[in-house]
C-alpha cells in the first residue's frame, strides 16, 4: 500500500503554533482524516534559562511561527489545513505546497527523538510486573497499568515511600520478569 504522504511546513501566526496543532488534530479526528493527515509536530529544543542564579531547562520552539504536518495533499486536506484558524499558509508556492526533503525530515525527526527506527514491541500485558532497567527508577519493579503501543511507552505503578506512584517509561527501559 503506497502512500503519498510527505512532511509540509505550515506558516502560522507567531505564538499560535500550539493552538494550530490542537485545532488541526481535533479537525482531523472529527472528519476521520487520520489516514490523510497523520502527524502534526512543533519541533522543540531544551534551553537552559537562568534567572536570579537559578538554572532551569525550558522548551523552546526550534522554528517559531511554523508547524510541521505529515499529510497527503489533496483538495480536501489542503482546504482543511489552509482554513484552520491561525494558519497563514503552506511554505512553498501559493498553489502547491513544497514538501520537506527526506534528509530534512530525517534530521528534524531525529532531533526530536522521533526518528523512524523499527517499531519496538514488548510482549507484556496490563497487570504484569516488569523491572525498570534504566533511568531514574532503575532496578525498581512496577505493575503495568497502561500500554501505549503508538509511543512505545508503559505506565507503571512503582512502590516508593510505601505508596504506589505512577511512572511512565519507554519499552526500552524495562524488561519482563520471567
Amino acid at each position: 500500500m503506497g502512500t503519498d504522504k510527505k512532511w509540509y511546513v505550515l506558516h502560522t501566526y507567531s505564538g499560535y503554533e500550539n493552538k494550530v496543532k490542537t485545532t488541526l488534530e481535533l479537525k482531523v479526528q472529527a472528519m476521520g482524516m487520520e489516514d490523510v493527515i497523520s502527524r502534526i509536530l512543533i519541533p522543540m529544543e531544551d534551553e537552559i534559562d537562568e534567572k536570579n542564579g537559578v538554572k532551569k531547562v525550558v522548551k523552546r520552539k526550534v522554528f517559531p511561527g511554523y508547524v510541521l504536518v505529515e499529510m497527503e495533499v489533496n483538495d480536501e486536506s489542503w482546504y482543511v489545513v489552509r482554513n484552520t484558524p491561525g494558519v497563514t499558509g503552506f511554505v512553498g508556492s501559493v498553489t502547491k505546497p513544497v514538501p520537506l526533503s527526506d534528509s530534512e525530515v530525517a534530521y528534524i525527526l531525529k532531533s526530536q527523538g522521533l526518528d523512524q527506527e523499527p517499531v519496538q514491541t514488548l510482549d507484556v500485558e496490563v497487570g504484569e510486573t516488569v523491572r525498570i532497567t534504566s533511568g531514574a527508577f532503575e532496578d525498581r519493579t512496577g505493575v503495568i497499568t497502561e500500554i501505549n503501543h503508538d509511543h512505545a511507552k508503559l505506565r507503571l505503578n512503582v512502590e516508593m515511600f510505601n505508596r504506589e506512584t505512577p511512572v511512565e517509561v519507554e519499552y526500552s527501559q524495562v524488561e519482563k520478569i520471567l
